[in-house]
Formats: C-alpha cells, sequence, structure tokens
C-alpha cells in the first residue's frame, strides 16, 4: 500500500515556492517544470493547499506564496491538506468479511485497535517534522552541490 503521491508533491511544491519565491514568480507551470508533472495536477495541490491556509495564490500568473511560517507548516498539515486517506483514514477495512468464517467473524476485533494505533504513531511522527526542516536540508544539499 502507498501513500498517494500527492503529499510529496505538495511538499515539493511548497518547498519550491520558499526556496524560489523571493526571486522568481512560483507559478503552477514553473512548479511543473521542477515537479515534471502537468500543470493541472500542480494546480489542484495548490488548490487544496490554498484551501487548508498552507498557501495562497494569486489567479493568473500571479503566482504562490506561502500563507504562514515554514516553521509552522507541519507534515501531517500537508497530509491532510492533499486527502490522502479517505475519510481520514489510513487503513481500508473491506466492510464485509464471512460472519461463518471464525477468522472473517473476529478479524475487526483482532486489528480495529491497532489498525487505529499505527494511525496515531504515523500522524505524531508526520506532526514533528516541519517544511522548516525539509528547506533546511535542502537548501543544505544545493550548498554541497555547488
Amino acid at each position: 500500500m502507498q501513500i498517494s503521491s500527492r503529499f510529496t508533491l505538495a511538499v515539493h511544491i511548497l518547498t519550491c515556492i520558499k526556496t524560489f519565491g523571493e526571486s522568481t514568480k512560483v507559478t503552477s507551470d514553473f512548479l511543473a517544470s521542477s515537479t515534471n508533472v502537468n500543470p493541472v495536477i500542480v494546480r489542484k495541490i495548490l488548490g487544496q493547499l490554498k484551501k487548508a491556509n498552507i498557501v495562497d495564490v494569486a489567479r493568473g500568473s500571479g503566482g504562490a506564496v506561502l500563507a504562514k511560517p515554514e516553521g509552522e507548516i507541519t507534515f501531517l498539515d500537508i497530509y491532510k491538506a492533499v486527502d490522502c486517506v479517505g475519510n481520514g483514514e489510513l487503513f481500508h477495512f473491506h466492510e464485509n468479511p464471512n460472519p461463518l468464517c471464525p477468522v472473517g467473524r473476529n478479524i475487526h476485533a483482532v486489528l480495529d485497535d491497532r489498525l487505529i494505533k499505527v494511525q496515531q504513531a504515523m500522524e505524531k511522527e508526520l506532526a514533528s517534522v516541519t517544511l522548516k526542516d525539509v528547506l533546511t536540508d535542502t537548501k543544505n544539499l544545493i550548498e554541497i552541490q555547488k
């Protein structure tokens, strides 16, 4: 199982906005050239980030900017903004296991609490990483490569 690539695309987009925003107008076309995805997909993600108050976007060729400081934007904020999981649930359980089967009859009772704990642990870890962490590491790598 994989989490949607929208999450990593959103982190990439936000990193570009902060990295290039002071010297370049960061448009969906600009972001598409960095992410190597269609500008329509970039605009959709920007719309989701805007709805979550993570970015401000000017229509047309106005560009995008962060709506709050990068130290206040966590991976969990980004993850939730781009709807990586349906209904807030990381694990989607098959709804109708066979009640006549001893495993099918009991699988929810065995797994439900464990899966909730796994999701909570993942969300706690996502909340501990900020966009600022990514920007710092990116800047350091860029400097090393010069």
